[in-house]
């Protein structure tokens, strides 16, 4: 998806961890499925187009963990 080509400026905001490589992996999955609409909900629209329309399948539990980390650098991104 031409999108995901220019996510690795944002990747560089997470740590260097395990936990924070899956963070930035995670984050650039979570970009287009804000943007592309596939059902009324956002943070289950984000989680099925993860699935369905990027083929990036992640466990329910691990997704909402992520959805709700306070580590996540937003400011800095």
């Amino acid at each position: 998806m031409f999108i995901l080509r220019d996510t690795p400026p944002l990747q560089d905001h997470f740590s260097k961890t395990n936990l924070g490589r899956e963070q930035a992996s995670l984050f650039v999955y979570t970009i287009p499925s804000i943007i592309i609409p596939f059902t009324s909900s956002m943070t289950s629209n984000i989680w099925r187009c993860f699935d369905t329309l990027l083929g990036y399948e992640i466990k329910n539990k691990r997704f909402y963990t992520f959805m709700a980390s306070t580590t996540l650098p937003w400011i800095g991104l």
